[in-house]
């Protein structure tokens, strides 16, 4: 087998090493470091060593062998941290991530960036422990089998006395390994010492190993072939060595002596890295508990998923249309094939939904970062991490809160000599929080610094030329910082004041169907608060007649409906409409003018009103009948179609037809240019009507992967 098979399975484990190593470095107390974080800190660095030095990863394995040695200080309180310690840490794990991706893409590190990090840590160990790694730069791993052989040599040239503990002989047995792994796994073992004895079966395999390498340098290479539960490493007791093994050389393990052993073998346990599941229980099969999957495959069977949804509305809609809704066992087959398609659907959705933390954790490190460079102390508080998002939600997400988080530390929290003398503790606080909210998720990014300054923005509006207007509430004011190139920085600075990044939030936002609303109090802090949908691949819609022609609307825009009444209808300049809602007066777009609909309602006392909020407004939508709610598989129209004006999506009705889903945020610009209605409507008609350029475009969105909408 070639070891490069492994290859993607160590890229990922170091990649979530790293994670997890910076995650400890930011959360660690100088003053008083917490053992066990540095520990893992350090088990972080040794085991991306030991499995860099498995696969030949030689800058990878010499920086982590510099890194490791000054963790090893640190633990053992020879090194006494500081701050900029810590920034030295982090900057190393930084160019660590930068080797990983070059040899994830095939690549050779930097060698003027592999040389600066080294020298870095090398001045370091000199200034701070007197110690010179220069000598000590090449690490054990790759020096084992050198190792072997010069002990080999020393045996025939002298006698070699019987050592007190033989803590170089091992017992590694392989629990329920394949023959094929089983074999690559020995033929590791070969590399980190001698094997002298090996017997068993697939249930328990035993190796006799000679190494001058601890259990630890053992168990992280081979975990990266195979998990720890299937691993049993322990130290032989005390025993003259057989002819035909070769005895452990004084001095050469990097691991701490161990204690005598009385008599037998003690077992080592060997702990699994936090970022594993724990063994399935029972059985005794030894399988791994969870197995990775591309991305891809996993779209794949959310797609066929989707269809057999859209293949059982079907169904339905031909018995009811048949009139055999009578027939008891036919009407059964239907109920339990609905139930069975539902579950099927959320157990598969559920396998592209990844916990919030996934998004969160890049955060600790910006704050700090961008905190020490403003001159601010900030306290991150993070909420809701264990709250599920599809994961392609949120690999878009992480830009919109990057820029959020921004504008918080630059605009929002105020410096700490500011807040000491406006009555604040001096180290201001940034909250990130997700939940589940009905079918979204909420995110709020929330700060306790000195809010949004309403004079200001409207003098900064005004400047820009926006259309402002004295009688404006705080809400509609707020939402003006989302306008391209809008900026009340003082001046231009590496970290913001350009006017580029809040309308660039917003669209992306949009673009993943769901909204930004903002809350702020003078002197009190700011609340922004994204709502999404969970998924891409699965919407809650409204379904709504308007003619001949059914238009889904997405749920989570929807604020009600009613029934307009003449007295409530309010002419504008033109033929525009307000229609009063409680003391709201809100516009009144008619959706079968948009889309120039034939056999609609016009009369608007006779339609039906649904109040919809978008691009930061409310307005109300004129259909002519309200069908009722249900969920529907997106399919993207602008893959195998084109973008069309006022529509985000399409989706594929129980009757076999295909229904258009409505862009809300796009519907008020579809309204004010007659130019975009008849782009529109001629978009409409080759999608919706009973055409033969109809049936084409039904047949080309019916294959679309929904979840990649």
């Amino acid at each position: 087998m070639d070891i490069t098979d492994f290859y993607d399975t160590f890229f990922e484990e170091a990649a979530e090493l790293l994670s997890e190593m910076e995650q400890h470095l930011l959360e660690l107390d100088v003053d008083a470091p917490d053992a066990e974080q540095l520990n893992a800190i350090f088990r972080a660095a040794h085991s991306i060593k030991g499995g860099a030095g498995t696969f030949g990863f030689e800058a990878l394995q010499r920086t982590t062998h510099l890194l490791e040695n000054l963790l090893d200080h640190a633990r053992c309180g020879q090194l006494t941290l500081r701050r900029d310690l810590i920034d030295v840490f982090l900057e190393t794990k930084d160019m660590l991530n930068d080797q990983l991706d070059a040899y994830r893409q095939s690549a050779e590190p930097e060698p003027e960036a592999l040389e600066y990090i080294c020298k870095i840590l090398r001045q370091l160990a000199l200034e701070e422990i007197g110690e010179d790694v220069d000598s000590a730069s090449e690490p054990a791993v790759t020096s084992a089998q050198a190792s072997v052989a010069e002990v080999a040599s020393a045996t025939q040239s002298e006698a070699v006395s019987e050592p007190t503990t033989d803590s170089g002989r091992y017992q590694v047995a392989l629990l329920h390994v394949a023959e094929k792994d089983r074999r690559l796994l020995i033929e590791e073992l070969s590399h980190l010492g001698s094997v002298v004895n090996e017997s068993g079966d697939e249930n328990r395999y035993e190796i006799v190993l000679v190494s001058s390498l601890g259990c630890d340098d053992i168990e992280a290479v081979l975990c990266f072939v195979t998990e720890p539960d299937q691993l049993e490493i322990v130290p032989l007791s005390a025993a003259a060595p057989k002819e035909d093994e070769v005895p452990k050389p004084s001095g050469s393990s990097n691991e701490k002596p161990q204690a005598p052993q009385k008599s037998g073998a003690q077992e080592i346990k060997v702990t699994a890295p936090p970022t594993r599941k724990p063994p399935v229980q029972g059985g005794g099969s030894g399988e791994n508990s969870s197995i990775r999957v591309p991305v891809a495959k996993v779209d794949q069977i959310i797609n066929l998923v989707g269809e057999l949804v859209i293949t059982q509305s079907m169904l339905d809609q031909v018995v009811e249309d048949s009139g055999s809704t009578n027939d008891a066992k036919l009407s059964s087959g239907l109920t339990l094939l609905s139930r069975t398609a539902k579950d099927l659907q959320e157990a598969v959705m559920s396998v592209r939904m990844v916990p919030m933390d996934y998004v969160f954790s890049r955060f600790p490190r910006l704050v700090r970062d961008l905190a020490g460079k403003l001159g601010k102390e900030i306290e991150l508080i993070t909420e809701g991490k264990s709250t599920e998002l599809d994961k392609g939600l949120t690999e878009r997400i992480i830009d919109p809160l990057t820029h959020l988080v921004r504008n918080s530390l630059d605009h929002g929290i105020e410096s700490p000599d500011q807040r000491e003398a406006a009555g604040k503790s001096r180290t201001g606080n940034l909250l990130l929080s997700a939940q589940h909210q009905g079918g979204n998720i909420l995110i709020e990014v929330s700060d306790d610094g000195g809010g949004l300054n309403r004079e200001k923005i409207l003098s900064k509006a005004a400047a820009n030329g926006l259309a402002i207007s004295d009688n404006m509430n705080d809400e509609d004011i707020w939402q003006l910082i989302f306008a391209p190139g809008f900026s009340t920085a003082a001046e231009v600075s590496d970290v913001s004041g350009r006017g580029v990044g809040m309308d660039v939030v917003k669209r992306n936002i949009e673009a993943m169907g769901g909204h930004v609303e903002i809350d702020s109090r003078p002197g009190n802090g700011t609340t922004t608060r994204i709502v999404l949908p969970l998924t891409l691949a699965i919407l809650d819609g409204m379904s709504v007649r308007v003619g001949n022609e059914t238009f889904v609307l997405p749920v989570s825009g929807v604020i009600e409906s009613l029934q307009p009444c003449h007295e409530d209808l309010y002419p504008m300049a033109g033929e525009d409409l307000l229609l009063k809602v409680r003391e709201d007066y809100l516009p009144l777009l008619s959706v079968h003018a948009a889309f120039d609909v034939p056999d609609a309602i016009t009369e608007p006392a006779r339609a039906i009103a649904v109040i919809v909020h978008g691009q930061g407004c409310r307005y109300a939508l004129l259909v002519d009948e309200l069908i009722g709610q249900q969920q529907v598989v997106v399919k993207n129209l602008e893959t195998n179609y084109r973008k069309v004006p006022g529509v985000s999506a399409a989706t594929i009705l129980g009757d076999g037809s295909v229904s258009l889903i409505l862009d809300i945020a796009d519907l008020h610009r579809l309204h004010q240019s007659k130019k975009s209605r008849g782009a529109a409507f001629e978009s409409a008609q080759r999608i919706s009507n009973g055409t033969t350029a109809a049936i084409q475009a039904k047949r080309t969105v019916s294959n679309v992967e929904g979840a990649n909408a």
